[in-house]
């Protein structure tokens, strides 16, 4: 039996997010292709159903403990103080991916700057 890793697209993003803005946030970190989850905090899981749904994958609600537990490519002061996070995009992602995973590069942001994508890739 062959073994795929796991690809996670994590995302962070605004109360009055569209699904236009998280499908651009997600074109921008390197497209929906071979994604095969969604994650975002616990707390904004439910956001993320409308793309689950158009993109046919899961959501993982990740606990914000285990996204303060990454280490992220980018740091932003306000995001670290309001998640304890640098990114809450990148933390989903490699939270939601497992240990040993990676990103494939910084968080993305969409044009309207509601939302940002980040994907990680699990071991195989």
């Amino acid at each position: 039996m062959e073994c795929h890793p796991m690809i996670v697209a994590g995302f962070g993003f605004r109360s009055g997010v569209t699904l236009a803005a998280l499908r651009d946030a997600l074109a921008r970190a390197g497209g929906p292709l071979g994604v095969t989850h969604l994650a975002t905090p616990d707390v904004k899981a439910e956001r993320l159903a409308p793309l689950a749904r158009a993109l046919a994958v899961p959501v993982i609600a990740v606990p914000a403990e285990a996204m303060r537990q990454q280490k992220t490519l980018t740091r932003s002061d306000r995001v670290r103080t309001l998640f304890g996070t640098g990114s809450v995009a990148e933390a989903a992602a490699l939270a939601a991916a497992g240990p040993g995973a990676r990103l494939r590069g910084p968080r993305a942001v969409s044009a309207d700057g509601t939302a940002t994508a980040a994907i990680a890739e699990g071991p195989a």
